[in-house]
């Protein structure tokens, strides 16, 4: 008599966040798991598994554990292993559950980073200060308490400066000052000022390295060319994948992230690192151990026919990567955002066309006549995007902005003191 296999079961620790892009992710994630046989528990906060019954519908089990409390979720895995579940993968993928999954894979015996490594990644500076200790190319960085540290930063270092949290995403907090007499007005964007980096500008176009491991070994899977907004803030406006490159860079990129992420002792899951290309060389930024938002992973899946980046990742931890086929990219793809004019909105005309579109894989719009627009600061600023896919990259680029372009925003004259937040830095 045959035994029948057991049944893997993957730990999808914080589930999603009660926003599209998050939701969309996880559903298409659990599906990919769900194909692959795989049994799914998703923990999250209790409120937020309130706000996203969706997500819950799609996985086996739900449990309510706060992820953002790495201990609390380590002491709740070891209490169902106790109970006689089992967990052979552990997942997540938002940025704030990454310690959590780290800690939980290697109380439970399963595939992981070391906690140590992701700590450091997720602790910019401490990121900063690993690579260059390994001769990587880094912007001077300073860990600053208050006002008088970063002025005396800025005092013995180059400018401008990026002054931003030590731990936050979305562009949150994120802005330039060219001299001390900025630093309160960017100091007051930060979410908490309890301690702050503040860091030398890099000149140069941005981009990011999408990839995996299997069995052990990074992957690229492309590289993402980022369209950003004039200083002093930096939100992203764009992304266009695979960028277009010269041969000799795009290698010369993709070793240099492969090599960093050793150095980084990083070994399971996706990857998502930033960089800058400069009149000197490659400069690295932010390293993640997780896979990019603002619709990356539609463009690559797109982009690489076939591909399903979730279960990639999935098939991996559980020793089912062998025998792989292409994952280079063949196809094009481009996510331009909305950025209307600050004011109140009257009227918003070319939206239906835009939806109708053959090319346009994603397109959301959340702004609505009535609204008052704010001006652009972080990501959450932005009110729609249009994703679009293409035989090649330079025409998916086109074809994003034009749809986009497309769009005519109705915006009212609103006096400034009625507009939220808005200040100028110059």
């Amino acid at each position: 008599m045959t035994t029948r296999p057991e049944v893997p079961n993957l730990l999808f620790v914080g589930g999603a966040r009660a926003v599209q892009i998050s939701t969309a992710m996880a559903e298409e994630a659990l599906e990919q798991a769900r194909v692959r046989g795989i049994r799914t528990h998703i923990v999250n906060k209790a409120d937020v598994l309130v706000d996203t019954p969706k997500v819950n519908a799609a996985a086996d089990a739900v449990s309510a554990v706060d992820f953002t409390r790495p201990e609390e979720t380590v002491a709740w895995a070891r209490g169902r292993l106790a109970a006689g579940e089992r967990f052979d993968a552990v997942f997540a993928l938002q940025e704030m559950a990454q310690v959590a999954v780290a800690e939980v894979a290697e109380a439970v015996g399963a595939p992981g980073n070391p906690p140590d490594a992701v700590r450091r990644i997720r602790t910019k500076d401490l990121c900063r200060t690993a690579l260059a200790a390994a001769g990587f190319a880094q912007p001077a960085v300073r860990l600053c308490a208050n006002a008088d540290a970063a002025a005396e930063f800025l005092g013995a270092s180059t400018g401008p400066w990026i002054v931003k949290p030590r731990d936050a995403m979305g562009s949150i907090g994120v802005s330039l000052v060219r001299d001390a007499a900025g630093l309160p007005g960017a100091i007051a964007l930060l979410p908490d000022a309890a301690s702050f980096l503040v860091e030398e500008f890099v000149d140069g176009p941005e981009f990011s390295v999408e990839g995996v491991f299997l069995n052990g070994e990074p992957r690229v899977l492309a590289i993402t060319a980022k369209e950003k907004a004039p200083p002093p803030f930096f939100v992203e406006t764009g992304h266009v994948l695979p960028a277009e490159l010269p041969e000799r860079e795009r290698r010369e990129i993709e070793d240099r992230v492969r090599a960093a992420l050793s150095v980084l002792e990083l070994r399971t899951g996706a990857f998502h690192v930033e960089l800058w290309l400069t009149a000197d060389g490659i400069v690295l930024g932010e390293v993640h151990g997780r896979f990019g938002g603002d619709w990356i992973h539609t463009m690559l899946q797109h982009a690489i026919p076939a591909l399903e980046v979730f279960g990639l990742v999935f098939d991996d931890m559980l020793g089912r990567s062998d025998g792989q086929g292409s994952l280079e990219p063949t196809r094009g793809a481009a996510v331009r955002y909305l950025i209307p004019p600050p004011g109140k909105l009257a009227a918003i005309e070319g939206w239906d066309e835009v939806l109708a579109h053959p090319a346009v894989l994603r397109a959301q719009l959340s702004a609505r006549p009535g609204d008052v627009i704010k001006p652009l600061r972080q990501s959450s600023d932005r009110v729609g995007l249009v994703v679009v896919g293409a035989d090649d990259a330079a025409l998916a680029r086109k074809l994003a902005a034009e749809l986009v372009e497309s769009v005519r925003f109705v915006v009212e004259d609103t006096p400034a003191e009625r507009l939220p937040g808005l200040w100028s830095l110059t």
